[in-house]
């Protein structure tokens, strides 16, 4: 039976600390499982998902395996799905994946695993898709179907339009999924087209489901998939039909399910005051009024009588909102010096402050808060960006290209030679020629790393000057990481740790921006917010950390709600100009994500359109208008700690 705050959700939805929680839960069913089975001299057969969302329970599959001796000698394993074209070794296939992530860590027999061929030839593709039905089927059917769910609501590789009783079968990838798949191949042109997935239908035989999301990207999806109706165009959503279906999910992709997102429509809410601003903001949008002119007919007709009988009436709950709303806005983000800061979102003292911007990658903090960046230092603060990864998995091989043709080009015109040994441009034609001779299934050389890390970091440097932030002022950790995984596979480690720790030490910051904290664990920005938090754990005992303030930034193309803004920062249209122009220094983001629709925007226009639209949320409920609105949230220390 549901509960009450449960009574709009079709698919029983558990909501998790965290994904090594779930996963540590998840993990431990299918170890159950398989003990079971092997108990009764049977077979356990599991169905398998790849991408980043089950490698939590992967890893913890390995760890049970070698440390409490779960062996999988009886365990009988299918892939959901595979990309068409590539061949096993190829370092994106998911057959490389699965071994990479757990067969060859667990004790499980090597013709007991199957992966759709991604070479199979055309002509054959139906008989293999057929012989993988009829394999399942043999084994017993599925036992226990690990899923995740793509943004178009893809469960395997089925698209929108996938039919119910769908069958093992070669599909053409939505366009958006192979633009989020873009980073895994280095640009979305190096993406295959087509892919052979399990059919719903195939999903659907299988005798327990248990689909995972985190991240606040999967939000939307997952309310869709678990409030809508069953929907072909939302495949996840097929699932309500099944007998034993639950969802996993962390606190940042349930953010949208009714029970977060409208509490007060589900049940009695405790009404904190964050959360009575949630719901004015929430009614003033509704019913397309300012706050100040919401009458308690408006509350009563839209499920907030409640908070009326506790906060009202109307006119005095509007005034309070207003003003807490109104007092977020300031045009001093480092705090205003000699200034009353009772109603200021920033202390006026210390002044000037030294601020430390961290971005996961040389590109997060210009795009999401560079119009910040620029004020703080025009207004006296010493501004350090400091970004924690070099990004060098972000660059496509071509600009690299472009930049070692240059070097080469520049030797042979002006002569240059750099000491003994290989001249600049001799170096150049080696790499270059390293790059065109790689195989699609080949990881960059150090070299060319190295190479796409500078290309990044010239990046960053020209877009900070246009802010009139000078190349001092920026430091790239290129934390080991990321130097030494690629995406979906990143393993820090304690060296991780000391050189944030390090970098906080160096700075001694009175603020600190951040972001990362709603993003998927397994990203790039993901992994980095959560060293920072284990940094901060470290330093916890500091003086300094006793006035030093954390103000989150949500992410590229994202902002924070109206409620759950603390600061917002309004950019004139000229600090608006300087911005989306510093975004066009990013060559190395607009080449792997090339304008195609408009549903896929170019970098500097999210940029805009974002900025822009906090700006017109504010305006909607009766705020000034203004040009564009960057936004922050405040993170105290103890919740920082906390994550």
């Amino acid at each position: 039976m549901a509960r009450e705050e449960e009574q709009f959700e079709r698919i029983p939805t558990q909501i998790c600390r965290d994904s090594e929680a779930a996963a540590q839960f998840v993990a431990g069913e299918i170890a159950q499982l398989i003990r079971e089975r092997a108990k009764e001299g049977k077979n356990a057969v599991l169905g398998l998902a790849t991408g980043s969302t089950p490698l939590p329970v992967y890893r913890e599959l390995v760890r049970l395996h070698k440390e409490d001796g779960l062996s999988f000698r009886n365990v009988i394993t299918f892939n959901l799905d595979e990309y068409f074209g590539l061949s096993d070794e190829h370092p994106e296939s998911y057959h490389q994946f699965m071994w990479e992530r757990l067969f060859k860590f667990v004790d499980i027999p090597k013709d007991q695993v199957q992966v759709p061929s991604g070479t199979v030839d055309r002509a054959d593709v139906y008989d293999f898709c057929d012989s993988y039905e009829k394999a399942i089927a043999e084994a017993g059917g599925l036992d226990y179907q690990i899923l995740g769910i793509g943004r178009t609501g893809h469960i395997g590789f089925n698209e929108p339009g996938s039919a119910g009783d769908s069958k093992t079968r070669l599909v053409t990838l939505d366009p958006l999924t192979r633009l989020d798949a873009a980073r895994d191949f280095l640009g979305e042109a190096n993406v295959p087209l087509f892919a052979i997935t399990m059919g719903v239908g195939t999903i659907l035989k299988a005798r327990k489901l248990v689909l995972m999301a985190w991240g606040q990207s999967k939000a939307s999806v997952v309310r869709n998939a678990v409030e809508g109706k069953p929907n072909e165009n939302l495949p996840a959503s097929l699932l309500q039909g099944h007998d034993d279906v639950r969802f996993f999910i962390d606190r940042s992709a349930s953010e949208e399910l009714i029970r977060f997102r409208l509490p007060w429509l589900v049940g009695s809410v405790e009404w904190t005051p964050r959360l009575i601003r949630k719901a004015v903001l929430w009614l003033s949008r509704k019913v397309k009024k300012p706050i100040l002119k919401l009458q308690d007919s408006d509350y009563n007709e839209h499920g907030l009588g409640e908070l009326l009988i506790g906060a009202g009436p109307a006119y005095g709950l509007n005034i309070t909102v207003f003003n807490q709303t109104q007092h977020t806005i300031t045009g001093w983000p480092g705090g205003k010096p000699n200034a009353d800061e009772t109603n200021r979102p920033e202390r006026s003292t210390p002044f000037p402050k030294r601020v430390l911007v961290l971005g996961s990658e040389p590109h997060e903090d210009i795009l999401c808060m560079g119009g910040t960046a620029h004020r703080l230092k025009n207004q006296g603060s010493e501004v350090t960006l400091a970004y924690l990864s070099s990004g060098n998995l972000a660059v496509p091989d071509n600009l690299a290209k472009q930049t070692l043709a240059l070097m080469s080009e520049l030797e042979r015109e002006m002569d240059f030679k750099k000491g003994e040994g290989l001249s600049l441009g001799q170096f150049a034609d080696v790499i270059l020629k390293g790059i065109e001779d790689k195989r699609d299934e080949d990881n960059d050389s150090e070299e060319v790393r190295r190479i796409k890390a500078l290309v990044r970091r010239n990046e960053a440097r020209d877009a900070a000057r246009i802010l009139t932030i000078d190349r001092e002022a920026q430091e790239f950790l290129d934390l080991p990481f990321y130097e030494k995984g690629r995406y979906r596979n990143f393993v820090t480690s304690e060296e991780d740790v000391k050189a944030l720790v390090s970098l906080l030490e160096r700075n001694e910051p009175h603020q600190i921006y951040v972001s990362g904290g709603l993003a998927d664990p397994g990203s790039v920005s993901g992994v980095c917010y959560r060293l920072f938090c284990e940094a901060m754990e470290q330093l916890k005992d500091k003086a300094w950390m006793k006035h030093c303030r954390v103000w989150s930034y949500r992410g590229v193309g994202q902002e924070w709600p109206l409620f759950e803004i603390d600061m917002a920062v309004p950019l004139s249209p000229d600090e608006l100009v300087s911005k989306v122009e510093a975004s066009f220094q990013y060559r190395s983001q607009r080449s792997q994500f090339p304008f195609r629709a408009a549903s896929h925007r170019e970098i500097w226009q999210q940029t805009d359109e974002v900025n822009r639209s906090t700006a017109a949320a504010y305006d909607d409920v009766g705020m000034a208008e203004y040009e564009a609105i960057e936004a922050f949230k405040k993170i105290e220390l103890e919740e920082l700690l906390g994550s």
